[in-house]
């Protein structure tokens, strides 16, 4: 950015360590002069909030189900707080949560990333109308709803080494009418949307970006 004319900065903060976001948001202050838009992109899965076929349903691994939602939830509603403020002291701006289409459907296995995303999703809608009430239209939450990209995390769940994909890889694929996973990149268009004036009459969506995985019935 900085290379082509631009101007950036890369801090790094725990999304759940209020101090350490606040020490952040500080420095961009001081860079910026103000903070107009904010993207909660923390989140993400854990071993142990994972139930494999072979374990009970009712044994499942509390702790780690517990870790995963409050990273998801609180790794959003913290940020926020923190730089929500800062917008609020601006005057305008725009927050995108970022949310998965697990909020949605149920997803086997991952029942802990599942709840962290609907809590997402809710806390998404109750804020934006709090904001709504509060700011008028000068500030704005939505949520994105990614389908399923191909990342490091998830590459060996979903393919193969030779490129092929493993069973559960196969099912998505069935179920997503565009017939591919999504490319990281192709979340940029929404996201910029999002956060621009473009969608300056938009608040309290969830909008999904998933090769139409979250609609179709299968049939």
């Amino acid at each position: 950015i900085n290379k082509n004319g631009g101007k950036a900065i890369a801090l790094i903060a725990d999304a759940m360590d209020e101090e350490q976001l606040i020490a952040a948001r500080e420095k961009i202050i001081a860079a910026f002069g103000k903070i107009d838009g904010l993207v909660n992109a923390a989140g993400g899965n854990m071993p142990d909030g994972v139930l494999q076929p072979e374990e009970s349903v009712f044994k499942m691994k509390m702790d780690g189900m517990k870790k995963v939602l409050d990273l998801n939830l609180w790794g959003t509603l913290i940020p926020t707080q923190i730089f929500g403020e800062a917008i609020a002291e601006t005057g305008r701006g725009s927050i995108v949560n970022i949310s998965s289409m697990n909020s949605k459907k149920a997803v086997t296995k991952v029942l802990g990333y599942n709840m962290g995303k609907a809590a997402v999703d809710c806390y998404t809608q109750w804020f934006a109308v709090e904001l709504a009430n509060r700011y008028g239209d000068k500030i704005r939450m939505n949520a994105l709803a990614p389908g399923f990209f191909l990342t490091e995390q998830n590459r060996n769940l979903l393919t193969t080494p030779d490129g092929g994909f493993t069973p559960r890889g196969q099912s998505v694929i069935k179920q997503t009418p565009f017939k591919r996973f999504g490319d990281p990149d192709e979340l940029k268009g929404a996201l910029v949307w999002l956060l621009s004036d473009a969608s300056q009459f938009v608040t309290g969506a969830m909008i999904c970006v998933d090769g139409g995985f979250s609609i179709f019935s299968g049939v």
